[in-house]
């Protein structure tokens, strides 16, 4: 058996204002092509293909059509669950339809008991759950955390199992061990607890998760992390980003990278740098700037967006800090170019220059002159 495990699609994401849904398509392509070449059995998407609980049409449609054509066009076998980011009600809707195509789309705790059978493996799906729903679904009130609930979960999982088959888990949860490491992630806490130990899955010959978006944020060669397809935030900019093909007879697991369609760049430099070395990068990329000037430059968020019209944040190097009020009974005692001198080197990080402080006098002495006419 050999599938394609990825996950956390996020399908109608923006980046700070800026859609993403051609982007998205572009990395879809990618991974049906690498589902291709590979020629998988399958392939496993691992929880929260929208980006909301109520997406937009255009997202929605885009979905629909990625999803019909790895399952109808391609003939692919899709198992999916819903995430944290998904409507369970609203993705679920057809899935007992979608089953009869093979694209098996679970979104109830209540169904993640039945696997699905393809070829030597069993693939159990479990969507992104609340605690309540695991006591309900037990009648057991003392199931306190996450833990305790996987415990029961992997228990009644493994009575299900078949004797001879590979047997493989589809989640979407925070796992022991993992870091979180960019800022669009989101932690799952329920009872408490927020990580699920990775030694509770030991039954499963592998499981795909998602739900973080670094495959690095976990290590464990049979609980992995696949990712998500792209970047979504300036904090995974360094991120690589891709897919596993994961064989279960002998295991394997191959990890194929994803090539960004526009991606995110860092850079840092004065405005005048800036502007002089904007042919040294795409023009259609996304960037985060961190401006290195001392002066105020008037409008330079959309000067900048001349060059690089995809600035998703504009920071400053030596940005204004607030004064220090211990310094207030010396200030008392200072002249008032030397008050101006002691404020703009706290706020701005450097001294006045000799030109600056003959401004500020010459200033000053305008001011004194008009106030004894």
């Amino acid at each position: 058996m050999r599938f394609l495990h990825t996950a956390d699609w996020h399908i109608g994401k923006s980046l700070n204002g800026f859609d993403l849904l051609d982007d998205q398509q572009a990395v879809f392509e990618q991974i049906e092509g690498i589902a291709k070449k590979k020629a998988v059995d399958a392939v496993v998407i691992a929880g929260d293909l929208y980006d909301r609980s109520i997406p937009s049409e255009a997202a929605v449609r885009q979905l629909n059509a990625e999803l019909a054509q790895l399952n109808l066009t391609d003939h692919f076998p899709v198992l999916a669950i819903s995430g944290n980011h998904d409507s369970a009600t609203r993705l679920g809707t057809g899935a007992n339809w979608f089953a009869q195509t093979g694209l098996y789309l679970n979104t109830r705790l209540d169904s993640a008991f039945e696997p699905v059978t393809i070829g030597d493996t069993e693939f159990f799906l479990l969507p992104f759950f609340g605690i309540q729903a695991v006591r309900n679904h037990f009648g057991d009130d003392s199931i306190r955390d996450v833990n305790t609930a996987m415990a029961r979960i992997v228990a009644a999982m493994q009575e299900r199992f078949t004797p001879g088959k590979h047997h493989v888990l589809v989640a979407h949860f925070f796992a022991a061990g993992s870091q979180r490491t960019a800022d669009s992630e989101t932690l799952i806490e329920v009872g408490g607890l927020s990580a699920v130990a990775t030694t509770t899955l030991a039954p499963f010959d592998y499981v795909a998760l998602g739900h973080l978006h670094n495959r690095n944020a976990l290590h464990d060669d049979r609980v992995r992390y696949s990712g998500s397809p792209m970047k979504f935030s300036v904090s995974e900019a360094d991120q690589e980003k891709g897919v596993w093909i994961v064989d279960t007879d002998p295991f394997k697991a191959e990890w194929v990278p994803l090539a960004p369609a526009h991606d995110i760049h860092r850079l840092t430099g004065s405005f005048a740098d800036l502007v002089a070395n904007r042919e040294q990068h795409p023009r259609d990329d996304f960037y985060d700037i961190e401006l290195t000037d001392h002066e105020r430059i008037p409008d330079v968020l959309n000067k900048l967006r001349e060059h690089y019209p995809k600035i998703v944040s504009l920071h400053r190097t030596h940005a204004a800090k607030q004064v220090d009020p211990d310094h207030a009974r010396a200030r008392r005692k200072q002249s008032p170019i030397d008050l101006l001198a002691d404020f703009y080197q706290q706020t701005m990080g450097i001294d006045l220059t000799a030109t600056q402080r003959k401004w500020a006098s010459d200033a000053l002495s305008a001011v004194n002159d008009e106030e004894e006419e």
